[in-house]
């Protein structure tokens, strides 16, 4: 594993298309049992080049309630964006994540995490590669049918603050859906 993450995270390959260059971003080891995809590195976070360290992850541990320290364990908890290097912004946020990163690394990486016991699908990107014909037609339906996906998979929407109008349109997710998650995150991660 070592060795693989040593790899990723010397990876250059679109380095010519990476407005600020590479800095791959992953969190990783075979012992790992919860998997968190997400799309790509935000600027703040390849800055720090710790995943998640930004607004969007202060909210996501709320929804799994856990702390930071367990979230940066690398040997309870997987961190495997679709894109690993930030991809610079677009008209109305970040860029979609290169391709390039799944095609490369996801299937080497998940073969030395078998593991694994929930996967957390945040996001179209992760929802259309790991779900691909049984996930539902945007987002929303896909959260909201987040028990279809049970036990191995938790599809959940992006974190991100610019999200707020989500939230407040779809009470259901705090409702009904994070409770699920908070006591599926919290039985992956118990001791076996």
């Amino acid at each position: 594993m070592d060795a693989l993450l040593a790899e990723i995270r010397g990876c250059t390959a679109c380095a010519a298309q990476l407005p600020l260059g590479p800095r791959p971003v992953v969190q990783a080891s075979a012992g790992a049992r919860l998997l968190i995809v997400g799309q790509a590195p935000s600027l703040t976070v390849h800055a720090t080049g710790l995943p998640w360290d930004d607004k969007s992850g202060e909210q996501l541990r709320r929804w799994l309630g856990i702390d930071r320290e367990l979230f940066y364990d690398a040997a309870r908890i997987a961190i495997m964006p679709m894109g690993y290097c930030y991809p610079g912004r677009g008209s109305s946020g970040d860029l979609p994540p290169r391709r390039e990163c799944a095609e490369l690394w996801h299937a080497r990486l998940l073969a030395q995490m078998s593991r694994v016991e929930l996967t957390l699908l945040i996001g179209q990107y992760a929802q259309r590669h790991f779900l691909g014909a049984a996930r539902k037609a945007g987002v929303t339906e896909t959260v909201a049918a987040f028990a279809d996906y049970a036990p191995r998979f938790a599809p959940l929407p992006h974190p991100s603050p610019r999200n707020t109008g989500w939230f407040k349109h779809h009470p259901w997710f705090e409702s009904e859906v994070l409770p699920v998650l908070r006591e599926r995150v919290r039985q992956a991660l118990a001791p076996p």
